[in-house]
């Protein structure tokens, strides 16, 4: 039985991302890779395009499309026999980000909590697979009102992403995480020391002197800009987007 080159598939598709932000292409590329495993009868390479493609439904918006992966993957992870398995707990996660992303955190939480039980039994602690998982746990536990234990949740990704080379970008966007969390919880008055100590240290991890400004750090600081602009750090805001346009002008050129 022939297999698909999923490691091909994934850098041609970070290509359509991270380099053109070109979702069309993208998922025009991941659609021929599906049809593809599916003519070979290649569940396993199936499975890494449909997960892949949650990812790009749920960055468009298309909710429908999304719910539709999730379901194809859920029905893959049970033929593989890999709900148990590192590769089957991403899938879960992917699954859990979904559901969060549309509206339904009390949906989601079960299935990272599922994720969470794989992860931790076969991941080293340091493992970022384990931040990630964090960080939106603890933003769906934010959704539910939870907010002490999404605090606690919001710091262990923390000290995952802490040991990751390069995982100042990732810190930045918990700390911003953690800001919001406290105006939830206490309202700006009664929380503004704690917020904007939160905020600088963000602007702290996104101005380290050796982070990379890649596809990654554009995408990223996308993220961060609309919670500078609300607390009023307009400067900052303004640079990021300077940044922004510097590093895919830069892509275009290349």
């Amino acid at each position: 039985m022939s297999s698909i080159p999923i490691g091909r598939v994934i850098e041609k598709l970070d290509e359509y991302l991270n380099l053109n932000s070109d979702y069309e292409g993208a998922e025009r590329h991941l659609k021929y890779w599906l049809a593809e495993a599916e003519y070979q009868r290649d569940d396993r390479g199936a499975f890494a395009v449909v997960n892949e493609m949650i990812g790009l439904y749920r960055k468009c918006g298309r909710r429908r499309d999304a719910y539709k992966a999730c379901d194809r993957v859920m029905e893959l992870t049970k033929k593989l026999g890999i709900e148990e398995e590192t590769g089957g707990a991403t899938a879960f996660l992917n699954v859990g980000t979904v559901y969060k992303a549309f509206g339904d955190p009390a949906g989601a939480l079960p299935k990272y909590e599922h994720a969470r039980k794989i992860y931790e039994k076969n991941l080293e602690a340091s493992d970022p697979r384990l931040g990630g998982l964090y960080n939106n746990m603890a933003l769906t536990l934010t959704d539910l009102e939870r907010y002490d234990e999404a605090e606690s949740m919001f710091h262990q990704a923390l000290r995952v992403m802490e040991q990751k080379e390069h995982g100042e970008t990732d810190c930045a966007i918990t700390y911003l995480n953690l800001a919001e969390l406290e105006e939830r919880r206490y309202g700006f008055d009664q929380a503004e020391d704690k917020i904007l100590a939160y905020m600088d240290q963000a602007w702290a991890k996104l101005n380290a002197p050796d982070l990379p400004r890649d596809g990654y750090y554009a995408f990223a600081a996308e993220k961060c800009i609309p919670l500078f602009i609300h607390y009023e750090y307009y400067l900052i805001a303004n640079e990021l987007e300077r940044r922004i346009r510097e590093i895919r002008g830069g892509d275009r050129r290349a």
